[in-house]
């Protein structure tokens, strides 16, 4: 749509840069503000773990973006730079085991810890996916919906051009607040620390797997003749893995509360 905001001789200022940058203020500044109340989380310490949550997303989401097409990466490794961002999948995998490790070093209650970052993630998430739909990436298909919109920009990334298409961007952008607005009401009348975490992840994730029926750059991988994508099958492990977790979780919580 605008994927650059503004050129001044060598300096080129990018939308999904720019958004991104601030999902990181919007996250952080949640993340200091109820990490302190929760855990006593210090300022130091939250930025340190933005820190390893930053520099895991970004491996993690390179490496996905790189094994969507290992041949056609291999031979123009630059285009992991200039390419079009990140898989958030990837960048998810290696950012929870991460955090985990952070919050054992630094001996943090994890599970109330892992509650903060949902909504935290969901702040840093919903403006990530505003600035794909400045840059076009991530787009949709074509159709005739009243919902579409037309990409006209030839720096954006979205394919075809002035053609309208599914916003796919900003359906998911909108299902990440709906997502974080569950947690807050949900945050009310939780029953055990690391629910809020896993009801994000069963959110997330099947909201992820209806919406990549209405993607439209197929550059991201398909298994089983095609059927599904790779992140609607990494989408269904994850929800079968966590509801398991989370009826678990939930019977050690009633145990306790018995006792």
């Amino acid at each position: 749509m605008h994927p650059i905001i503004f050129e001044t001789g060598s300096l080129t200022l990018y939308s999904y840069g720019f958004m991104i940058a601030l999902g990181i203020v919007a996250g952080i500044t949640y993340l200091i503000v109820e990490g302190r109340k929760e855990t006593g989380l210090t300022f130091d310490r939250a930025n340190n773990l933005f820190l390893w949550i930053f520099l895991a997303a970004v491996i993690g989401g390179k490496l996905f973006l790189f094994l969507e097409d290992p041949s056609a990466y291999s031979a123009h490794p630059r285009q992991l730079l200039t390419g079009r961002g990140f898989v958030f999948y990837g960048s998810f995998l290696l950012a929870v085991p991460a955090m985990w490790l952070f919050f054992r070093i630094h001996k943090l209650p994890t599970y109330r810890m892992l509650d903060i970052m949902a909504i935290t993630t969901c702040l840093v998430h919903m403006f990530g996916r505003l600035g794909c739909f400045l840059a076009g990436c991530c787009y949709g298909k074509p159709t005739d919906s009243m919902l579409a919109v037309v990409f006209t920009d030839p720096a954006c990334y979205a394919e075809p051009l002035n053609t309208p298409l599914y916003p796919t961007q900003l359906m998911e952008a909108a299902l990440v607040f709906v997502i974080m607005i569950i947690l807050f009401r949900l945050k009310r009348r939780r029953r055990f620390y690391g629910q809020l975490f896993l009801a994000y992840l069963i959110l997330y994730a099947s909201g992820r797997f209806v919406l990549e029926f209405f993607r439209g750059d197929t550059g991201r991988g398909f298994i089983f003749g095609e059927q599904i994508s790779h992140s609607q099958f990494i989408a269904l492990c994850l929800i079968m893995v966590v509801a398991v977790v989370y009826v678990r979780w939930s019977k050690v919580a009633i145990e306790r509360a018995s006792r």
